[in-house]
Formats: C-alpha cells, structure tokens, sequence
C-alpha cells in the first residue's frame, strides 16, 4: 500500500507503508466492455475487424490494517483489479 489516510491522520509509504495490509473478498468474474479492433490499408483491399473483452475480477474490500494490531475501520467498498 502507498497511502492510507483516516480522519486525523495521513500514513505515506517509501515506497510502501511497512505492515500495511488489505483483506479483500473476490466477488467473481466479469467481462468488460466490448472493445473493437480495426485494421484498413487503403488500397489494398485489407480490412480486419475484430472485438475483444478484457476479464477482470471484482473484489469486496472488506477490512485496511494499518500493521502492529492497528485496524482502520472497515467500510463496503467495491473495486475492480484488471486480469492482465
């Protein structure tokens, strides 16, 4: 983690704040959307089209601790984190 900011206090890590750590929950797979690839030469009679959707996993965030027994408290947030 680079950063974890509460109500009164704000913790930046160099590089990372050192115990820091995130209990996450993965709520499953899902697709993105529908991207479309192009590709034309004029001229030449070349035309490909072709679509794409990138995987990601989604992911509950269930608790931020802070290291040393310190726990932030817990709120629901969702985020995506990319399946490359």
């Amino acid at each position: 983690m680079l950063l974890v900011a509460d109500e009164d206090k704000i913790l930046v890590g160099n590089p990372l704040v050192e115990g820091a750590k995130v209990v996450a929950e993965a709520l499953g797979e899902e697709r993105g959307k529908k991207l479309i690839v192009f590709k034309y030469k004029p001229k030449v009679r070349y035309r490909r089209k072709k679509g794409h959707r990138q995987l990601y996993t989604k992911l509950a965030i269930k608790e931020i601790l802070l290291g040393k027994g310190r726990k932030r408290r817990s709120r629901k947030l969702e985020a995506s984190s990319n399946g490359t």
